[in-house]
């Protein structure tokens, strides 16, 4: 008999939700077709089966929370029997045995170095332990309920609390959420939020009155909605515009991106020129590749570019370009190209969202001429990147000014006003709109 384990899914990912099962017992599969549907709290995607046979036994339902590296689907190789169909939770997995006799589930605990926005000091016995339902029917997970024994949280308080998971599953955010409008601060290890000010507010009253129709977020919607306030009380944002001349890097895509696309079998876009522009600025100006944990700005050495990517849904999700600086142009556009799609399809993995040092958003994709972006935590800037459209400017000459048909563009970066001043943040984006005009209009690809 096969197992079938949950997938370590990125150094922050410890759990995942089970959102769909693809394939019912009894069904043939074949090797790497997919078996179930998934969700963290970083991404959705699809559990490939490790190898072809007969799908014996499903170890959990539609809904339940699934620790990395446990059992979740047992596979009858050829010629084996079938287990007989029960239901999920009757027949429990064998579970390896420590020296002292007792039973062990080898779960991995997020390290201090990981990228999490905040990691709880837990112990892996402490999550060796089975998750906990409360009177309610909500399921806790053991690092939920851990955090909440250290915090002396009440299971009737754990239970008033809203979750964003899905069947407003309370999650570890939901939790330190609480925690910190409660006045209590969580025991972390690593926390890249800061000291604020506990501000008080309420939601306007809404009326509901006349002609209108009421729809629940979707899960990703309520996760983007969560980190969009948390970035504005987290950073005093400041926003900053150059316009630039990009005549020259309009007029060599022009050029090449015929014979590109034939050589690489690759469309190039205007994306992986400024993704290109934006790391030499970054090297130019390494503190706007940096974190701040509390009154420590961290400066992050790996160069790891965040492209915005909307999605079929209208939600919004930003794939990660790791060690872009190691990149040439042709490879930048490989990813840029890779990513983008995989994000609409649904395809992403955990890891491909994570660990971004900086974030640049196109909203001249939808006609738009600038914007001002919010900061994607735990950095301190992004940019984003305005359409690209024909305008009369003024241009020098050798016989003096005159007025010409120039391809112009907006840059707008916002930036964290507790470690990017304005004369940092004004000079990166200067920098940025440099390379973009002195693009070589002759150059080899």
């Amino acid at each position: 008999m096969i197992q079938m384990i949950m997938p370590k899914m990125g150094e922050s990912v410890a759990e995942a939700t089970i959102l769909k099962w693809l394939k019912k017992e009894g069904d043939r599969i074949e090797a790497d077709e997919m078996v179930l549907e998934i969700a963290t709290d970083k991404v959705d995607t699809e559990i490939p089966a490790p190898s072809a046979g007969i799908l014996s036994k499903r170890m959990f339902e539609e809904g339940q929370v699934v620790k990395v590296g446990e059992v979740i689907a047992l596979i009858a190789a050829e010629g084996e029997a079938v287990l007989s169909s029960a239901p999920p939770s009757a027949t429990p997995v064998s579970k390896p045995v420590s020296s002292n006799g007792t039973a062990e589930k080898k779960i991995p605990v997020p390290s201090a170095t990981s990228s999490s926005p905040s990691l709880v000091n837990v112990s892996s016995e402490s999550l060796s332990t089975p998750g906990t339902r409360g009177s309610s029917g909500k399921f806790y997970s053991p690092l939920v309920r851990n955090i909440a024994k250290q915090e002396g949280i009440a299971m009737s308080e754990l239970e008033s609390i809203k979750g964003s998971g899905m069947n407003e599953r309370v999650t570890k955010e939901d939790l330190l959420k609480h925690i910190q409008q409660r006045g209590k601060p969580a025991t972390t290890q690593q926390s890249n939020q800061p000291v604020t000010s506990q501000l008080s507010y309420s939601s306007p009253a809404i009326s509901v009155s006349g002609n209108t129709e009421i729809i629940e977020m979707d899960r990703m919607r309520k996760l983007i909605a969560d980190h969009m306030v948390m970035s504005k009380h987290t950073s005093p944002h400041v926003t900053s515009f150059v316009e630039a001349d990009v005549t020259n890097l309009v007029k060599w895509r022009e050029k090449v991106k015929n014979d590109f696309e034939k050589r690489e079998k690759e469309k190039i876009t205007y994306t992986p020129v400024f993704i290109e522009a934006v790391v030499k600025a970054i090297k130019d100006f390494p503190m706007i590749n940096v974190s701040v944990d509390g009154t420590k700005i961290i400066i992050k050495k790996d160069i790891n570019i965040g492209m915005a990517t909307a999605l079929p849904s209208g939600n919004l999700i930003v794939p990660v370009i790791k060690k872009a600086d190691y990149l040439n142009l042709t490879g930048i556009t490989k990813m840029v190209n890779d990513l983008a799609s995989r994000a609409r399809n649904n395809k992403l993995k955990p890891d491909e969202i994570q660990d971004g040092t900086f974030t640049i958003t196109n909203v001249g994709t939808f006609g738009n001429v600038m914007g001002t972006p919010i900061i994607n935590q735990p950095q301190v800037a992004i940019l984003a990147t305005g359409a690209i459209r024909k305008k009369p400017a003024v241009i020098e000459t050798p016989q003096g000014d005159a007025i010409a048909i120039r391809h112009m563009m907006f840059l707008s970066l916002s930036y964290d006003h507790r470690v990017v001043d304005g004369s940092l943040g004004g000079s990166f984006i200067r920098r940025i709109a440099d390379y973009l005009e002195q693009f070589d209009v002759n150059r080899v690809i």
